[in-house]
């Protein structure tokens, strides 16, 4: 730790803090469990925020019984997602015309704390919390949006791990089998005794996947293990004082590519893998430590403070020339394999490590008709990219055989870093049925890159490369909720977007956007919902470069300045409960218009030659869910249907609307046993929809086909 790391946590625990912390304020000015942190808190807290606000809960997602966070955003409006491997292991999801590359353009957070391995100096990296295990989900923004950071232009992605239990004792057995070997174990035990509170977790998951690779062991699936440990304490005069650690522990190694399928392929079998990537393999480490205090006095007086700790390991070894012309390659010579083989097939292993570090502290004022946050983080973070590439020859009997062992460091040799102090004040004025919300958001970043040469493992002869840039930014929102009525609620909001220039941005310029959303949300003959116009309007937007978009492998890791940008569009959602005398019917809809333009020309190293006026590559134009239930004694079944339009997957002229429309349908049912005890049934894809879920590096990826789940849960 370094001296300046230290004197900026203690000035920062007397200072009072940013983010959304234990005791995190929900207009209900209800009082939550101490470890509970969260950024909205509740369904009935959304009412008053004065921006978009979803808040999915622990009934809601054991409708489907979901492991895939793809699939659970996919009903949320303004949220746009763009599956990958069709587990939802590595997630590309975005809000609001941000784009959809590795998350980079929001704010994921679980319990509060970013959660990203690197969130300032590599927002791309691939690690997600496994949201099995997650307690509820919470989707925030607009203006409200603003106080979480350090990207304001989407929203916030605020995951909510398991709560301790408030009184006695709660606990939870769930197995579950399923299509392509699919595996799934969920335990947890939780106890309250006097004043002490302790949780233990444990969720195992996996399947030996869809795809078929011609040889070896055809796995082409994943094992993810996932632990959680938390303890919280009250103390002192009223129990006053709260005390919460959190410990966390997930390891993940899953036979996963980029390498996709020629178009020719996927239409013979979309579920083929080319025997090239036999060897690819991700194998990850997460480990992360998290402390809460929080201290309530006077009336309604809240100070809080969390110091985290994320530490990540990952390292993808997987074949790094998976262009057009080399999948091609790979086809012909499957189709017709000589003696001779293929050589040179390199396999490069992305090894690299992760760690962010930091103290966050929030303070709440009720003064009056004035509810008052103050807040402030200091944050620390880094990545060490130490790769090497090896090289194989793909044989006849198409096994490969390693031909040149690389050296560590060879490929890449590098550390990203970022120091980051943030304040922040927010002030909430209740004017009778109006209530203003108004922020402000300093922040104060330096990054850094620092480089060695590739024949210098051991670092040992001095930097090849040192750069490094600080920005001071001021960021305001301005929100404002009406209450016309006990049936509607009228919101607006302005902000500025921003997100702080990566390491690898050549002129070291931020994103910057203007963004505004007008709206209100109503309850009218039992129907709830909400509809909202939105718009921004950047100044510069950034494209970062990654394997994921089809990157050149020299420029990965480096970002883009795009220009101007214009997103627009409108969210939709509507709900109500239909019930008889022996049953209830939910229904629910949501729907997201999204027009986005380039508003300049420009060569793109990601997207190809932009023309002003052209759409932004996966960005749907419409999207719509609807979801159906219907409830009885003993029985429960449940479906969902997601519509996605086309979208771009580049802007070359075969890229324009290279992603087709697709509709695709869930089902779920239960049987209650007890109050205790179910079993139930889950299909993924019900109808076995065969699409295009994405073509990163010129090939295609499909989307996950038809899967059954069966279960068992036990809770207490």
């Amino acid at each position: 730790m370094t001296p300046k790391f230290i004197v900026s946590t203690l000035s920062t625990a007397v200072a009072l803090s940013l983010s959304a912390n234990a005791f995190a304020k929900d207009v209900t000015k209800e009082e939550k469990n101490f470890e509970q942190i969260t950024v909205i808190g509740s369904a009935s807290a959304i009412n008053d925020i004065p921006g978009s606000a979803t808040f999915i809960g622990e009934q809601e997602l054991e409708k489907f019984e979901y492991t895939d966070i793809s699939r659970v955003l996919s009903a949320v409006p303004g949220v746009y997602v763009q599956e990958e491997d069709g587990y939802g292991l590595r997630p590309n999801i975005g809000m609001r015309g941000t784009g959809t590359g590795r998350n980079d353009k929001i704010s994921v957070m679980e319990d509060g704390v970013l959660v990203a391995p690197a969130p300032y100096s590599a927002p791309s990296a691939y690690y997600f919390p496994t949201m099995g295990r997650m307690e509820s989900i919470e989707v925030l923004k607009g203006a409200a949006s603003v106080k979480y950071g350090p990207r304001t232009t989407g929203g916030v992605l605020n995951l909510v791990s398991r709560s301790l239990p408030t009184e006695g004792s709660k606990g939870l057995l769930n197995a579950e089998l399923g299509s392509d070997g699919f595996y799934k174990g969920h335990a947890y035990f939780g106890k309250k005794k006097n004043n002490a509170a302790g949780l233990v977790e444990v969720f195992t998951y996996g399947a030996d996947g869809f795809k078929d690779l011609p040889v070896g062991s055809d796995n082409t699936g994943f094992e993810k293990n996932d632990f959680l440990l938390k303890f919280g304490f009250d103390f002192g005069d009223n129990e006053a004082h709260s005390l919460e650690m959190k410990l966390k522990y997930s390891d993940e190694r899953s036979d996963e590519t980029y390498m996709g399928l020629t178009d020719a392929d996927y239409q013979a079998n979309p579920y083929r893998r080319y025997a090239a990537s036999q060897k690819d393999e991700m194998n990850t480490q997460h480990n992360a430590y998290q402390i809460n205090y929080a201290y309530r006095f006077g009336k309604g007086y809240e100070l809080l403070a969390t110091a985290y700790l994320n530490d990540f390991h990952r390292n993808w070894y997987k074949a790094s020339k998976v262009g057009v012309s080399d999948l091609e390659k790979y086809s012909e010579f499957e189709a017709n394999p000589t003696s001779e083989g293929i050589e040179g097939v390199a396999v490069k292993a992305n090894n690299r490590d992760y760690q962010a570090k930091g103290l966050q502290t929030e303070f709440h004022i009720p003064a009056g008709d004035h509810y008052i946050t103050v807040g402030a983080r200091y944050h620390e973070d880094e990545m060490d990219r130490f790769q090497w590439q090896d090289k194989y020859t793909l044989n006849q009997d198409l096994s490969m055989t390693l031909t040149e062992k690389g050296v560590p460091g060879s490929d890449s040799n590098r550390v990203d870093s970022a120091e980051a102090t943030t304040l922040f004040i927010q002030d909430e004025w209740t004017i009778d049925a109006l209530v203003i919300s108004a922020g402000l958001r300093y922040e104060d970043i330096t990054i850094k890159r620092v480089e060695w040469a590739k024949s210098d493992p051991s670092r040992a002869n001095g930097l090849t490369k040192n750069i490094s840039n600080d920005t001071e930014i001021l960021v305001p929102s301005l929100g404002a909720t009406y209450t016309v009525s006990d049936n509607l609620t009228l919101l607006a909001g302005i902000q500025k977007g921003y997100a702080p220039a990566a390491p690898g941005n050549a002129d070291q310029e931020e994103e910057e956007s203007v963004n505004i959303e007008l709206g209100g949300r109503y309850d009218y003959a039992g129907i709830q919902g909400e509809v909202i116009y939105f718009n921004s309007d950047y100044t510069n937007m950034h494209g970062n470069c990654t394997a994921a978009v089809g990157c050149n492998d020299n420029n990965i890791g480096d970002q883009y300045n795009y220009g101007e940008v214009s997103v627009s569009g409108f969210e939709l959602s509507a709900g109500k409960v239909f019930a008889t005398n022996a049953a209830s019917f939910p229904v629910r809809l949501t729907y997201t218009y999204t027009d986005s333009q380039f508003e300049n020309d420009f060569e793109s190293e990601l997207w190809g030659s932009v023309e002003k006026g052209d759409a932004m590559p996966y960005v749907p134009e419409n999207q719509l869910a609807l979801s159906v239930g219907a409830t009885f004694s003993s029985f429960v079944f449940d479906t969902q249907m997601r519509y996605v339009s086309d979208a771009h997957a580049d802007l070359t002229d075969s890229g324009r609307n290279a992603i087709d429309s697709r509709v695709v349908w869930d089902l779920a049912a239960k049987y209650l046993i007890d109050d205790k005890q179910k079993v139930y049934l889950t299909v993924d894809n019900l109808f076995d929809k065969t699409y295009v879920a994405n073509r990163a590096n010129g090939g295609i990826q499909p989307g996950k086909p038809r899967t059954l789940q069966l279960g068992y849960s036990y809770s207490f």
